[in-house]
């Protein structure tokens, strides 16, 4: 096993809180992470029939068999556990006894601020970070293959194809969890909506576009993206909000959580297509948004992050709300150094300085591109793709 970035703030919330609940994709590593981190912790997983049985039938008797405290996979599969673990925390609130995993968002938020607030330290644990990539003996070498690979810690594991794999995890694991959270009645139009977004990464989230695109109402787009999101497959981006005198766009952009998994789904099966593929920008600028939002949450940040644009087409790809203020960036893919990398990025600029008092910080300017070399300019700061997670903290 390899060290994951997120084990500092794991054991920072194990050493404070009596409880931490980590919850991100199936094969993000939770369980791999957790069992690692706490080796003297008893492990019991809810996806087994038997103990999930016990647990729901029985929960006092059920928790009266880690006294000392366990790390249990996959809690929202028994909600009404978390009710009976809030006495037993309440009893005897020591830090770092219990240790919850799961991988759906929206079942696992819900039973613990009903019964675990103030008890339990929220964590995310999404697919692996460039850097975590590069601690493998084997690892994508260029921008094309850390795209088409993506970030799912089994493939570099095992070292195994991607596609091959990517393909039995989305018939696996995204429509078991589908079935789990909603009851969809027609998987092969779901697998349709999934592959249309997966189309849309990196562009503005029209729910009308897509829910004609696929022959669906716009109500069931909206609860189909939310069934992505409770499993991360998906996020949703927030449009940028400041009074600048300017008419802000105000829809949400759409990105993947995993590169790989978004070329799996647009039928992209080697390296090489991504090349000419006519996704290859908003592709390029999925990976490296997702690797920023990953590098923040190994970090415990959960906000900050926007994007920018207006109604005459004045836009940065993100907005990066830091300690030192603001922080534009751009993405593109581009591997050649030049001056009008920066253009959209010195456009917003001046937005803002047109706003700020005489005295005030304008906002930094950073642009990651498809090439190599690190260069500091007048404009701003060029950072290669290999590098993305560097800008995540301004």
């Amino acid at each position: 096993m390899i060290r994951r970035d997120l084990t500092l703030e794991l054991l920072r919330a194990a050493a404070q809180a009596p409880a931490v609940t980590l919850t991100g994709p199936r094969q993000s590593g939770k369980t791999t992470l957790c069992r690692a981190l706490f080796p003297e912790h008893p492990y019991c997983t809810l996806e087994a029939p038997d103990d999930r049985a016990f647990a729901a039938e029985d929960p006092r008797a059920f928790l009266a068999r880690f006294p000392a405290g366990a790390v249990i996979d996959e809690v929202q599969r028994v909600p009404g556990l978390l009710s009976y673990l809030q006495g037993i925390i309440d009893a005897d609130p020591a830090p770092g006894r219990w240790i919850l995993t799961g991988s759906q968002n929206l079942a696992l938020l819900e039973s613990v601020r009903q019964s675990l607030a103030g008890r339990t330290e929220l964590l995310y644990l999404l697919p692996l970070t460039r850097d975590e990539i590069l601690r493998f003996d084997r690892h994508p070498q260029s921008m094309e293959e850390a795209m088409f690979t993506g970030g799912y810690p089994r493939i570099f594991d095992r070292g195994l194809d991607p596609s091959r794999w990517l393909r039995s995890y989305v018939a696996t694991y995204i429509e078991r969890d589908v079935r789990a959270v909603a009851n969809v009645g027609d998987l092969t139009l779901f697998q349709r909506f999934v592959e249309l977004c997966a189309g849309r990464t990196g562009q503005l989230l029209n729910y009308s576009s897509l829910a004609g695109d696929c022959g669906i109402s716009q109500p069931t787009a909206k609860a189909w993206l939310s069934i992505l999101e409770a499993t991360f497959i998906v996020f949703r981006l927030p449009a940028f909000h400041a009074n600048l005198r300017k008419r802000l766009v105000k829809m949400p952009k759409l990105y993947f959580h995993d590169a790989g998994l978004a070329c799996w789904l647009l039928g992209i099966r080697e390296p090489g297509q991504l090349r000419s593929h006519p996704l290859r920008g908003p592709i390029f600028e999925s990976w490296v948004i997702s690797e920023i939002v990953k590098h923040r949450l190994n970090r415990g940040e959960t906000r900050g992050l926007s994007f920018y644009r207006d109604r005459n087409g004045a836009e940065a790809d993100l907005v990066i709300d830091g300690s030192d203020g603001l922080t534009l960036v751009e993405v593109k893919a581009a591997a050649t150094p030049a001056s009008s990398l920066f253009r959209g990025a010195q456009r917003v600029r001046r937005h803002f300085a047109d706003a700020a008092r005489p005295d005030a910080t304008l906002p930094e300017v950073v642009v990651v591109y498809g090439g190599s070399e690190l260069q500091e300019r007048s404009a701003g700061r060029l950072v290669p793709w290999q590098h993305a997670g560097a800008v995540s903290f301004p």
